[in-house]
């Protein structure tokens, strides 16, 4: 091996090093950099959620699709980089879903009636640890989180399925003319309310109705256990294997192993 070698394999073991200092750990450098990607990402789900309201040329969103493509695409290999087991890293589904909300990036022209499934970036960026361990360190694994997490699936939920029925409806149904009139029709069948002034037409859109009243329904459901139900702390039984006890349990219910669950408030 020659000397260059040498020098250049210690060299990207440095900078490794560095991306994961800067994805993992907790210095204020660190904390500083993952708060500035947090901000780009909502800026970037802003765009999501805002592009079909907005007026402007085809060339103009190509531009701005392949710029969010290359930040997307630059972060994620950072964060694959970064992480010890990059098999591991691509096991998570929420990886999955950014691969794929690159895909639509990538190749807008081809895959342009599934861009509103680009939405669920802002679902993917809320589950990772990545935000929790910037943004909510003292929320984690708290009701805060629980119910920040049940919040955002519902508010992913209703735009991309106002997405789907702009994407499937506009233009072959008169009930449908902008995403607004979209936006109207899910939020009524998703809280049930039902006005019946716009219908999807034919079996289809009998189909599609369903699908989001019973995920509405669902989504609220959870959301209010969340607010309602008594809050559980994540402390695996040594025993059992037990996830989830009361936050002054002392001992596990379903085997009766004495549990020492940390108080944060000592």
């Amino acid at each position: 091996m020659s000397r260059a070698d040498d020098v250049e394999k210690p060299e990207g073991l440095r900078l490794r090093a560095r991306v994961r200092a800067l994805y993992h750990g907790s210095s204020e450098t660190a904390v500083r950099f993952r708060l500035a990607v947090l901000v780009i990402d909502l800026l970037i789900v802003g765009f999501f959620v805002a592009a079909p309201l907005l007026r402007s040329e085809a060339w103009v969103f190509y531009v701005i699709d392949y710029v969010i493509a290359f930040l997307l695409a630059l972060d994620l290999a950072a964060r694959a980089w970064a992480f010890s087991d990059v098999r591991a890293w691509l096991k998570k589904p929420i990886v999955w879903v950014d691969l794929f909300i690159l895909a639509t990036l990538l190749f807008p022209a081809w895959l342009f009636n599934l861009g509103f499934l680009r939405v669920l970036r802002l679902w993917t960026l809320i589950n990772s640890e990545f935000f929790w361990r910037t943004i909510g360190r003292r929320y984690d694994q708290t009701r805060v989180e629980d119910t920040t997490k049940a919040i955002v699936a519902l508010v992913t939920f209703v735009f991309v399925a106002t997405g789907f029925v702009y994407t499937s409806f506009m233009g072959r149904y008169e009930g449908i003319t902008g995403y607004i009139d979209a936006l109207y029709f899910t939020v009524t069948s998703l809280t049930t309310t039902g006005y019946g002034d716009i219908l999807l037409p034919g079996n289809w859109g009998r189909l599609v109705s369903i699908v989001i009243m019973l995920v509405g329904v669902t989504l609220f459901v959870r959301l209010g256990q969340t607010l309602l139900m008594p809050h559980k702390v994540v402390y695996p039984c040594p025993t059992c294997g037990l996830q989830r006890h009361d936050p002054d349990a002392v001992h596990c219910k379903a085997c009766g192993e004495t549990l020492c669950i940390p108080d944060p408030g000592r």
